[in-house]
């Protein structure tokens, strides 16, 4: 089987892995939220296919969190900001993971890896952090009240799921290590 046609069928693999992942995650919430466990195939397509492939596995997980319901909560204040963030939050976790693999894999792929499942959460968080401030500041200043606005956002829709997002991805990480070393066997057969 040629490389391409062997990258075209993982890769529809791992979409349909995200978008499984995505759904399945629906019953796995804390109070506002589903833990993200889409992130797993996403590093492992990036690392496996390049930046761009992680930006497309991204990508997916955003349709699906638009699909699932996940975002319905920040859906009903700002639909076009809502729409932004999540899609911007997948795609950039997808390229960033896929960019740090690549640029850290010339020296260590251990630790690329590594790396980029610590990177995957952090962007994907970090860019929801902004998107709340960027389209949904008043609504989130309101319920905060006379609480900081940013302990809100953390302590209200970041915190746990940040936190368990992070350990998937530490636990899973020499699994991923795995995967993408005998994915990289198989490319090169």
């Amino acid at each position: 089987m040629k490389s391409n046609t062997k990258k075209i069928v993982a890769m529809g693999l791992l979409t349909a892995i995200v978008i499984v992942l995505q759904f399945v995650s629906m019953w796995i919430r804390t109070a506002t939220f589903s833990i993200t466990l889409s992130l797993v195939p996403i590093v492992v397509g990036a690392a496996l296919y390049g930046k761009w492939s992680g930006a497309w596995l991204g990508g997916v997980f955003g349709i699906s969190v638009m699909l699932t319901g996940d975002a319905n909560f920040f859906l009903a204040i700002n639909p076009a900001g809502t729409i932004i963030t999540v899609m911007v939050k997948g795609i950039l976790a997808g390229f960033v993971v896929g960019l740090i693999y690549e640029l850290v894999s010339k020296k260590n792929e251990k630790v690329a890896t590594y790396l980029s499942g610590i990177f995957a959460p952090i962007v994907n968080t970090g860019v929801f952090i902004i998107g709340c401030y960027l389209f949904f500041f008043d609504f989130i200043k309101e319920s905060a009240g006379d609480e900081n606005t940013f302990k809100y956002v953390i302590a209200a829709f970041v915190g746990f799921n940040f936190l368990i997002e992070l350990a998937v991805n530490l636990i899973l990480s020499p699994v991923i290590v795995r995967v993408v070393n005998i994915g990289k066997k198989e490319i090169k057969n």
